[in-house]
């Protein structure tokens, strides 16, 4: 009885309304636990699963309590394992930023594993032969230049050729249902790291943008693709990360705890600078910095803007490879300033504009320094989703007034959004 009772619910869920997919069970400490959709779908027996061939497109952080859910469904009688997936960083999550991951087999399942960030990033035919249903169960962190969003993308385009149902197991969005910042993605700036015209920070589920990437042609070909979404419960859009009582999986080498995938959205800009943003420390993305940085006086103007949920100080560092995380990162062995970050109020606290406000304040003293900042302003396009940041810099615009300009997009965002919305 029990069984049919939790299929029934599965299956509620996946129907993707907002009603099932928000049901709450308040625990004896007040707190309302999370059920992520690979739990739901692993206590449901793979019942939705049952006498076809799957593949699972994954990385480390598909876990249902200390099992990866490959092992589960390889264990499970009544479903077949036929092909693993992997995207950046490979199906165990080993791989460093950007490093080509080759294809392989999967020691414990012996389940063949092809690689989506090696010589393709999307599922071929003869990789999905036999294949009846496609799975992604990957932890996002909410910054549109993630790059596991576009894998998945790219694999529904796959499923849809290739007549294969997709369904996506929905987990939370460390950052919550509500914070939305940034610039939508203009076209000329589509690319693996912004594949959609959504602002940097969207407010989704991995599940709620899949469906509007289908709803609102993000990509074409997906007219036919049977997509389904496998929700949570007890997941409401006010939560984040530490509401929801699971356990921080490291989601890349470089985002080892919730702390730094909160800061992510902004000090990641750094990428696209001549600055450190910290790879090669144990602390990337929670300091950033450069030989010609004066730390104290950039910690001490950053401090007078007040911003919310965020304090500066100087810090000084040396970049050094580490296995695993940094092979080569910039400034590597040599001595650098600059500040380092401390979350003091993740509610309060906006990394988008903090980004903004730390691109600006290291802007201005290169320039009065004569040193390179910016050295690589596509790049910043891609991540922004425009040329207008790079542009605004450099005619010398406030933060606040770049800040204001995005605020357009993240209003038409919103209202293109609702329709697809699973959680309250």
């Amino acid at each position: 009885m029990r069984a049919a009772l939790r299929l029934l619910a599965l299956l509620a869920i996946v129907a993707g309304g907002p009603t099932s997919a928000t049901s709450e069970t308040t625990s004896q400490d007040g707190t309302i636990p999370v059920k992520t959709g690979a739990q739901l779908l692993a206590s449901s027996g793979f019942a939705m699963l049952a006498d076809r061939r799957v593949a699972l497109i994954a990385n480390h952080t598909a876990r249902v309590g200390d099992d990866h859910l490959a092992d589960l469904i390889h264990a499970s009688p009544n479903v077949t394992l036929a092909a693993l997936f992997g995207p950046e960083h490979g199906l165990r999550g080993l791989a460093d930023a950007s490093e080509r991951v080759a294809d392989g087999r999967d020691a414990t399942t012996g389940v063949p594993i092809y690689s989506l960030y090696g010589r393709t990033r999307q599922p071929t035919r003869a990789m999905l032969r036999g294949v009846d249903i496609m799975l992604f169960d990957i932890q996002d962190i909410g910054a549109r230049f993630y790059t596991y969003i576009s894998t998945m993308g790219l694999a529904m385009q796959a499923a849809a050729r290739h007549g294969v149902r997709f369904i996506v197991l929905d987990r939370p969005n460390p950052l919550g249902g509500l914070y939305v910042a940034g610039f939508s993605v203009h076209r000329r700036n589509i690319s693996f790291v912004s594949q959609y015209p959504v602002p940097l920070a969207h407010g989704l589920t991995t599940g709620e943008l899949a469906r509007m990437i289908k709803g609102e042609k993000m990509l074409p070909g997906l007219e036919d693709l049977q997509l389904e979404v496998v929700g949570m419960e007890g997941w409401r859009r006010d939560m984040l990360w530490p509401d929801t009582g699971l356990e921080w999986v490291p989601t890349s080498p470089n985002i080892p705890d919730f702390e730094t995938a909160f800061l992510y959205p902004g000090s990641g800009l750094f990428e696209a600078t001549a600055a450190s943003e910290g790879r090669g420390t144990g602390e990337p993305f929670k300091q950033v910095g450069a030989p010609w940085a004066d730390g104290p006086a950039l910690a001490a103007a950053l401090a007078k803007k007040s911003l919310p949920g965020i304090g500066f100080e100087a810090a000084a560092f040396t970049p050094r490879r580490l296995a695993g995380m940094a092979a080569d990162p910039k400034w590597k062995a040599r001595a650098i300033h600059g500040v380092k970050l401390t979350i003091t109020d993740i509610r309060t606290f906006r990394p988008v504009e903090t980004g903004i406000h730390l691109l600006h304040a290291f802007r201005e003293q290169a320039r009065a320094r004569r040193a390179s900042f910016i050295n690589r302003p596509d790049w910043l396009a891609k991540l922004t989703g425009t040329t207008r940041v790079n542009g605004m810099l450099r005619k010398g615009f406030s933060p606040e007034r770049i800040i204001a300009a995005w605020k357009a997009d993240t209003q038409d965002f919103r209202e293109r959004r609702k329709p697809y919305l699973l959680y309250k």
